[in-house]
């Protein structure tokens, strides 16, 4: 069937319809003099980071101790301008939601973001001390695994929580929105959702990690393992007296050394604390603090299978 240039013809009056919009929802639309960070922008420098943390693995290959310092360098100097732009730009757009951002202003946040750019960069060596720990935890907690390469290249725990340690240190030092943008990417990238305000320690791992899910304020300690499904959430939240979410308190867990959460567990609220060599079972919903050296399961559901020769797991005969 043939196209009906009349229907065309009304494109016009349905774009003015939807412009309209924009005035009339400007919560939804961005259409100022001061442009967001762009995503691609931010996305190719954290790509970019992890070829710094991790040389060798991702997208040169070829790399040696003669070489690696003219790659290096070379990916430094384009993250320094990346990140300067980038930066700058969140900074004018965080400020402009209170007043107008005139040219001087723009000025002045470009020498703010080149000084938060280059803060974030001088943390990059003890970065990769760090997450070698990450990566040793997860070699020690997987008997699946061969090696520490395998943990690089395989790793979607390892992915997320170097993400996260990035754009944590990029939260600390008061940048809006790209640290949020970062840990979504990464996300979106393995199912694992960490906020990048959230206190992490060394040796952190994340086994299989879909669904795993770890809020703003949680504080976790050093050798802690979370198994896929594990959400360290919040138990509920505060509202002033009109009824607004009240912001910037604790929500989210304690989580102490030595921990393991097991599959599907969920963990709530900024009072919960477990203590450390602690074990919290498959499926289990906790909302109070736990004692160090404590065991939290569930009481096993009684399992029936009817068919075939036997009535339950027992073995009774039906």
């Amino acid at each position: 069937m043939a196209t009906d240039v009349r229907l065309k013809e009304k494109l016009p009056e349905l774009t003015d319809r939807i412009v309209a919009t924009y005035s009339e929802i400007g919560s939804t639309s961005h259409l100022g003099y001061c442009p967001l960070p762009n995503y691609e922008a931010v996305i190719a420098a954290t790509e970019a980071l992890r070829e710094v943390l991790y040389p060798g693995y991702r997208r040169r290959d070829g790399l040696h101790m003669g070489n690696v310092t003219y790659h290096v360098g070379d990916l430094i100097d384009t993250l320094h301008d990346r990140l300067t732009a980038q930066i700058a730009r969140a900074l004018c757009h965080e400020a402009g939601k209170t007043a107008p951002v005139d040219a001087k202003r723009r000025d002045d946040f470009e020498g703010l973001g080149q000084a938060k750019a280059v803060a974030f960069l001088e943390k990059l060596p003890e970065l990769r001390r760090v997450l070698v720990t990450d990566v040793e935890a997860a070699y020690a907690g997987d008997p699946a695994c061969k090696s520490l390469d395998e943990v690089i290249f395989c790793y979607p725990g390892l992915e997320a929580i170097t993400v996260y340690r990035l754009a944590h240190e990029l939260h600390a030092l008061a940048v809006p929105l790209i640290p949020r943008m970062m840990t979504e990417w990464a996300h979106s990238q393995t199912g694992i959702d960490i906020h990048p305000g959230a206190k992490i320690g060394r040796h952190f791992f994340i086994d299989h990690g879909t669904g795993v899910v770890v809020g703003e304020t949680c504080e976790i300690g050093q050798w802690v393992k979370l198994y896929q499904g594990v959400t360290l959430g919040a138990l509920s939240f505060a509202t002033d007296a009109e009824g607004n979410l009240v912001r910037g308190t604790k929500r989210h867990p304690t989580i102490e050394d030595r921990v393991v959460i097991y599959a599907n567990a969920t963990v709530l609220g900024g009072q919960t604390l477990v203590g450390h060599d602690s074990v919290i079972g498959s499926s289990v919903w906790l909302t109070r603090s736990v004692e160090p050296h404590s065991t939290v399961t569930m009481e096993s559901p009684k399992l029936r299978i009817r068919g075939g020769q036997m009535d339950d797991l027992n073995g009774t005969r039906p």
